[in-house]
């Protein structure tokens, strides 16, 4: 069990310290963390509409600060190329996360084409259908990529990488709100970047 831990706090420190430079990039993963959170208490009343809040919300927010305003160049503070960084990340790297991300925005046209998703809903009658069954779709189109990367690092690494990394997502909503709740009063300081990363300081 201490492996365990210790493992997960690597994977946290090092998702934190490759990926999280910009403050931009942490306040928006307040944001999604705050959603992912309000999405995991709706679950448990409709999973329809908290899938949608996880995608739509939390997910849309928590990538566009990785692809739009993490530094991308060499990163001086750990001495790595970014080429290295996606080489090495255990997760969805950017690359992986465009894919998953260009099937979830193309995912509604199945619902277009077969309303009844193979036979498994009924066809929808009004735009709140629609709606429900998008959001059941993006529901397991979440929960496959989360098994099938974690099932791939059973492979690629152990099983307990793939049950570490599993958790770390599960759980990243709660850690990011305690990790980045500041980040929002940095930005209106004018900062950009996380001077603790820079020094090279764990949180």
């Amino acid at each position: 069990m201490s492996s365990f831990r210790e493992h997960l706090k690597m994977q946290r420190w090092d998702d934190h310290r490759y990926y999280h430079h910009s403050l931009i990039n942490q306040s928006l993963h307040l944001v999604s963390a705050i959603s992912f959170v309000c999405a995991y208490i709706i679950a448990f009343k409709d999973l329809a509409i908290a899938s949608l809040i996880g995608w739509l919300v939390a997910m849309t927010s928590r990538q566009a600060g990785h692809l739009f305003f993490e530094p991308k160049g060499y990163d001086e503070v750990n001495q790595a190329t970014h080429e290295y960084k996606e080489e090495v990340k255990v997760g969805y790297n950017l690359r992986r996360k465009i894919v998953l991300l260009t099937i979830w925005v193309i995912s509604p046209l199945m619902l277009f084409l077969d309303p009844t998703l193979l036979g498994t809903v009924a066809p929808a009658t009004t735009p709140g259908e629609f709606l429900r069954h998008l959001g059941y779709m993006w529901l397991i189109l979440g929960v496959g990529g989360l098994l099938f990367r974690t099932i791939h690092l059973f492979f690629i690494g152990s099983v307990q990488t793939g049950l570490v990394w599993a958790t770390k997502i599960l759980t990243d909503p709660f850690h990011d709100i305690k990790l980045y709740y500041r980040a929002p009063a940095y930005l209106l300081r004018g900062k950009l970047i996380d001077d603790a990363i820079l020094e090279g300081r764990p949180h």
